[in-house]
């Protein structure tokens, strides 16, 4: 397993040129978060990032009952739920695997750790696209045999043996 490192570790921006710099993750370092915690009830935590230069900056507040200033109202009816969640995660496409692959070892512990770990941003889901997607190299199916219905034509491309499965 790989270890997790205590408390929250700074980013160090890196700016590409666009206007939105990115956080430095290498083989010697990623940035990190504290471990998170349930806020007390009537209480939130924010996690903000801007262009501007705020990295997942933290901030709390306390929930009020009525709007005493001008501004955004968000109403919650907490005794109506409508949806279940399950997790958080993002997607794992033909290119962001083929970026990973090409990091040291090491870069690749500290990437995944800071999407999976509690150090990181505590990630419990991924979805992967089925042959290819808009972010693959080159378009591909798994069966390209017309009127195929039983599959005899079936199997995974080299994209999914070397980089999805």
């Amino acid at each position: 397993t790989l270890p997790c490192l205590p408390g929250a570790r700074p980013c160090i921006p890196k700016d590409f040129g666009h206007g939105s710099p990115v956080c430095v993750c290498n083989a010697t370092y990623c940035d990190t978060l504290d471990p998170l915690v349930v806020p007390a009830p009537g209480s939130y935590v924010k996690y903000e990032s801007s262009k501007a230069g705020k990295r997942l900056e933290r901030s709390e507040g306390k929930f009020q009952s009525s709007l005493s200033t001008r501004g955004l109202l968000l109403t919650l009816n907490i005794s109506t739920l409508y949806q279940h969640v399950k997790g958080f995660g993002g997607s794992l496409s033909d290119a962001a695997a083929m970026n990973i692959l090409k990091l040291s070892q090491p870069a690749q512990d500290n990437l995944l750790r800071s999407y999976f770990s509690e150090s990181g941003i505590e990630y419990n889901l991924i979805r992967v696209p089925m042959a290819c997607s808009d972010f693959s190299v080159r378009p591909y199916s798994y069966d390209d045999v017309p009127k195929d219905y039983e599959l005899k034509h079936f199997r995974l491309v080299d994209e999914d043996v070397k980089m999805k499965v």
